[in-house]
């Protein structure tokens, strides 16, 4: 699945949406992409799971790990194509942490799976989370790079799309100047 193709399922589900939004990273912008809106739908969600899959295949990892709550259905449709096993962790107390007897072993080849990434922030939690089990982290997909390629991550990184929504510090925010009203749609309390 290419660019064009991920793209037209966000526009097909309505998930390309724009506005004035408060990212999870706490950032701001025009632009959001609500995933859950595609992931709804088994076949598309399935579709991008087998195209994610086809490139992290290479790296041969045992297990899928996701940040909850954007990267549990993605996560699930790679593990399911890979033919491993698909765990996510979540906040605890303000950390990401694995949580309902999930666990990752020593050396364990840990794949992460995200929806969006946007400052990579979540998926470099997520890799700590399998560092600090001890597992070997061998890459990281998602389904959209919002930050066309500006994601600092320290592994091997692929997403099926890249798309340049510009994002904005809250004290910087033109939509914020032009008195426009924000909205939180993410998964993250505000």
């Amino acid at each position: 699945m290419n660019r064009d193709a991920t793209l037209a399922l966000f526009r097909r589900a309505g998930a390309l949406l724009e506005g004035h939004f408060k990212l999870s990273s706490g950032l701001h912008s025009g632009g959001y992409l609500q995933s859950a809106l595609v992931l709804q739908n088994p076949a598309d969600a399935g579709a991008l799971g087998v195209a994610l899959a086809a490139w992290a295949g290479a790296l041969r990892p045992g297990v899928v790990l996701s940040p909850a709550l954007g990267g549990v259905i993605i996560g699930h449709e790679v593990a399911r194509a890979l033919g491993v096993r698909a765990i996510f962790a979540e906040r605890g107390d303000g950390t990401l942490m694995l949580r309902r007897g999930f666990v990752l072993t020593a050396g364990e080849r840990v794949l992460i799976v995200e929806d969006v990434v946007t400052t990579g922030g979540s998926t470099r939690e997520t890799i700590a989370v399998a560092n600090a089990a001890g597992a070997h982290v061998v890459g990281a997909v998602a389904i959209i790079d919002r930050s066309s390629g500006a994601a600092e991550l320290s592994v091997p990184f692929h997403a099926l799309a890249q798309l340049s929504l510009p994002t904005y510090d809250p004290a910087a925010c033109p939509l914020c100047a032009q008195g426009q009203p924000v909205t939180k749609p993410g998964s993250r309390p505000s």
